[in-house]
């Protein structure tokens, strides 16, 4: 399934059971894309993340973090901002409290990026009120 495929399949705006098969793509790609750069559809797994920011689950922030930094192209393509679909606080909160071995150093770089304004410009509003141009005009081709 590539970007095109799966917006088809779910729409800008997934929910219930969509979101389940939504976490498992970039999963697998993620994957791929460590094994063998190039191998992980990376406007896949951008659009995949996007949908989880506007999800909102705090569950997800450590997926989405795992999918930028499977590879160059998949930290390129997909912003940081995407961690925080609850916000700064509850996402930072959240990944400090994981038990996954990588999720401790996550809070402290969001905070280290967020002091350096790395997050001023993100498109919050838009991707949270569900703007549908996002996925049209914003997604890497």
């Amino acid at each position: 399934m590539d970007d095109e495929e799966s917006l088809r399949r779910f729409g800008p705006h997934p929910a219930g059971a969509h979101l389940d098969e939504i976490r498992r793509l970039p999963v697998g790609h993620t994957e791929r894309e460590r094994h063998a750069r190039g191998d992980g559809d990376t406007e896949l797994m951008k659009l995949c993340c996007v949908r989880l920011f506007r999800s909102g689950d705090l569950d997800d922030a450590l997926l989405v973090r795992n999918a930028k930094q499977a590879g160059f192209d998949a930290a390129c393509s997909i912003e940081t901002g995407l961690l925080l679909g609850r916000g700064l606080g509850p996402a930072t909160a959240h990944l400090a409290a994981h038990p996954s071995p990588s999720a401790p150093a996550a809070p402290e770089r969001l905070r280290a990026l967020a002091s350096q304004g790395a997050f001023e410009g993100f498109p919050v509003e838009k991707l949270s009120a569900g703007d549908d141009r996002y996925d049209e005009e914003d997604r890497p081709l």
